[in-house]
């Protein structure tokens, strides 16, 4: 049961669902029906018996977003909706942080993360952000190979990079040393360089190998919250988990997470009281078998569940 007291929530404890089935960021088909999956498997009902209100009003449809004529801005592909759907999202979880609810976003790719992030920071500017996922992420418009976009949110929420005029809505909130990863395995060579010019701290699956995955987020908690009073914003891409637990993604990468090390990252997150907001990214019913896509959505509605107070016992 949710009873921990958060250091942040108000009683009764509120949390909003933000469902963004939103592909633009990347190229593959049917990570905009991550969300629908999710919730049809009973994410609700879920929170619900962990002691949560639950607000859901059904998913986003961006409906009012027409981006008719979205040429390249450099190698950046589908750059104004994008934008804009960002830009958007972060209104919606900005508004859901300020009035005391706890926004679980629900992707949908994880260029959504510059919305989500933009809107916890808007009210929690020194809020720390542990990103769970293959891959940095962090790319800018000078070094992205593939012009996806999100591979390059975090670059956009650090202030990185050349200055593109459609993205100036994303204020550069988030300082480097309030930004953890976990479970990073593939980067590309740029990317590694902002990671050490900007003092990043990650812990790629070689740390988690070494020294386990507890004493991993005892040194991630103690780099980006080393007080424990900070709020945490958690962006969870199920990436982050080896394939052979979250095959429905769209780059998976072997060599991952294990079920049991996602959900203790989530467990962890819980027990500190700290949690403000959470996103659970890429999941894509549309790439693998009907049985591969049940796993994983189940893994995605467990790492929430996890996140909000469930636990083994």
């Amino acid at each position: 049961m949710a009873t921990l007291t958060s250091k942040f929530l108000p009683n009764p404890k509120t949390v909003a669902v933000v469902g963004c089935p939103f592909s633009g960021g990347q190229s593959k088909l049917g990570v905009d029906k991550g969300p629908i999956h999710l919730v049809e498997a009973g994410l609700i009902t879920r929170l619900e018996e962990l002691g949560w209100n639950v607000i859901f009003d059904g998913h986003h449809q961006f409906e009012g977003i027409s981006t008719a004529s979205d040429p390249p801005i450099g190698k950046l592909k589908n750059p104004r909706l994008v934008s804009s759907v960002c830009e958007s999202v972060a209104d919606v979880v900005g508004t859901h942080v300020r009035d005391g609810q706890l926004p679980v976003t629900l992707g949908g790719d994880h260029s959504l993360a510059m919305g989500t992030i933009s809107g916890t920071l808007s009210s929690y500017p020194d809020a720390c952000v542990i990103w769970i996922d293959a891959h940095a992420d962090i790319n800018t418009a000078e070094t992205t190979a593939s012009g996806n976009i999100h591979g390059m949110p975090v670059s956009f929420l650090l202030g990185l990079g050349e200055k593109i005029p459609e993205y100036a809505w994303v204020k550069p909130l988030l300082r480097p040393e309030r930004l953890v990863y976990i479970g990073l395995r593939d980067l590309d060579a740029g990317e590694r360089r902002i990671l050490r010019e900007n003092n990043i701290k990650a812990f790629s699956m070689h740390e988690v190998d070494k020294y386990g995955i507890g004493r991993v987020m005892d040194m991630a908690l103690d780099h980006v919250n080393p007080n424990r009073d900070l709020p945490i914003h958690l962006s969870f891409d199920v990436d982050a988990l080896d394939p052979s637990v979250a095959p429905s993604t769209g780059t998976p990468v072997r060599g991952g997470l294990t079920f049991r090390e996602g959900h203790y990252i989530c467990e962890v997150i819980h027990e500190t009281g700290l949690l403000v907001a959470l996103d659970l990214m890429e999941v894509n019913p549309s790439l693998a078998d009907p049985e591969s896509v049940r796993q994983t959505v189940a893994v995605g509605c467990s790492l929430v569940c996890s996140a909000l107070g469930e636990t083994l016992l």
